[in-house]
């Protein structure tokens, strides 16, 4: 099911900043050459992860979930002098992928990519982030929420990607086991008196939680 109309995300795109060359050369590389390339997080939403760090302006980010590094050279931006993303990838070809943009980018001392089960990486790092994102396996995701949420600062931000799951949520059930997940953690977050939280209809759709 597309919910976004495509005249209508072309028209975002055209009234959205551009991203940068290194970021446009990483997208065409990723939508060119990658098996998964819809997982892509595209420019418009690049720049809305950017500007949304900007406002932070966050010390610390955890990203669980790096793919070819798109979305971390994007948050990386908000960084003041000093602070650092954390972002995990289970994957070692997209890692070596991603590190290769890493390494490039003006950026680069600021960016942490470990590689493996961020189940297993998440209790090794130091807490205390001011932003998470999570865009990994969905059927993880309220165990990412709840590692993220019990390490984040009080008033800290999460995003939590692909929380429409290209419009599957919106059948009763929802079919197969990635949409089933993303509506049991919508629902779970929904419930958490912890957080509050709007859904943003951006792409496959975005959740941003605020720790209280």
């Amino acid at each position: 099911m597309q919910l976004v109309n495509e005249i209508a995300e072309a028209y975002a795109a055209r009234y959205s900043s551009p991203t940068d060359h290194l970021l446009q050369e990483n997208e065409q590389f990723t939508l060119h050459n990658h098996p998964h390339a819809n997982m892509h997080s595209g420019a418009v939403q690049g720049k809305f992860l950017e500007m949304i760090s900007r406002m932070i302006s966050p010390h610390k980010i955890l990203e669980i979930g790096s793919f070819t590094g798109f979305s971390a050279l994007c948050l990386a931006k908000g960084l003041p002098p000093g602070g650092w993303i954390d972002t995990i990838e289970i994957r070692e070809q997209d890692a070596a992928t991603a590190r290769g943009y890493f390494n490039r980018s003006p950026n680069k001392d600021q960016i942490r990519l470990h590689v493996g089960d961020a189940k297993e990486i998440i209790p090794s790092l130091e807490p205390g982030w001011d932003l998470v994102f999570i865009d990994a396996d969905k059927v993880s995701y309220i165990e990412y929420y709840e590692l993220s949420l019990q390490r984040i600062k009080p008033g800290g931000w999460i995003l939590a990607d692909n929380v429409l799951f290209h419009g599957q949520v919106l059948e009763n059930p929802p079919p197969g086991k990635n949409p089933k997940a993303i509506q049991a953690f919508n629902d779970y977050v929904a419930a958490d008196q912890r957080v509050e939280q709007v859904m943003v209809t951006l792409r496959d759709g975005i959740m941003l939680i605020r720790k209280k």
